[in-house]
C-alpha cells in the first residue's frame, strides 16, 4: 500500500469516527485502530487531531463547492445559476455520506483556534453564495446578507425537515428562492 494510498484511509476513518461520534469522542487512538495504526505510526499520516479535523473538514467543503461550481459553470442566468447551487447543495446535504453536515454540527465543539480556521474555511465556501446572491434580483427592502444566511440554514436544515416523495429536490430549491424573496 502506498503512502498516499495508506494516508487516504486514515483521512477517511477519521472523517467516518468524526461523523459518527463527534469530535470530543474522537480519539486518535480510535483512528489508528480503525485503520490499524499505533499511535506513533499515525502520527506519520497527521499532525494532531486538530489539524485532523480542519483538514477534513476543508476537504468536504472544497468538494461541496467544486461540486456546486460545475453544475452552474456556463450558465448565464442569474436565478438558474442560484437555484442550480441550491439544488446541489441540498443533494450534499441529504445524502447520508456527505460529511459537511456532521462536521459542521460539530463546530461547537472543538477548540477556539480550530474553530477560527473552520470560520475562515465556511466564509470563503459561502462567498460562492454571496455572489449569486448578489446577481439575482430580490425584492425592494430585502436584505441581501440576511437573504444568504437564512437561504444556507434552511438548505443546511434540509435532513430535518426534507421527505421524499412530495417534491422533487429540484421543486424544494425553487420553493426555498420563491419564499426567500425572489420570482423565478
Amino acid at each position: 500500500m502506498t503512502a498516499t494510498t495508506r494516508e487516504e484511509e486514515v483521512l477517511g476513518a477519521a472523517a467516518a469516527l468524526f461523523a459518527e461520534r463527534g469530535y470530543s469522542a474522537t480519539s486518535i487512538r480510535d483512528i489508528g485502530e480503525r485503520v490499524g495504526l499505533l499511535g506513533g505510526s499515525l502520527y506519520h499520516y497527521i499532525k494532531s487531531k486538530d489539524a485532523l479535523f480542519v483538514r477534513i473538514h476543508d476537504r468536504a467543503l472544497q468538494g461541496a463547492e467544486d461540486r456546486i461550481r460545475a453544475a452552474i459553470a456556463g450558465m448565464d442566468d442569474p436565478f438558474a445559476r442560484l437555484a442550480t447551487a441550491c439544488r446541489v447543495l441540498l443533494d450534499i446535504q441529504l445524502d447520508p455520506a456527505s460529511l459537511t453536515m456532521p462536521l459542521m454540527n460539530d463546530f461547537r465543539a472543538v477548540p477556539d483556534a480550530v474553530r477560527g480556521r473552520l470560520v475562515e474555511r465556511r466564509d470563503a465556501f459561502e462567498a460562492l453564495f454571496a455572489g449569486l446572491v448578489e446577481s439575482v434580483p430580490l425584492r425592494e427592502g430585502v436584505d441581501r446578507g440576511v437573504y444568504r444566511i437564512l437561504l444556507l440554514t434552511t438548505i443546511n436544515s434540509a435532513s430535518t425537515w426534507y421527505r421524499p416523495g412530495r417534491l422533487s429536490l429540484d421543486e424544494v430549491a425553487r420553493q426555498i428562492l420563491r419564499v426567500y424573496a425572489i420570482e423565478g
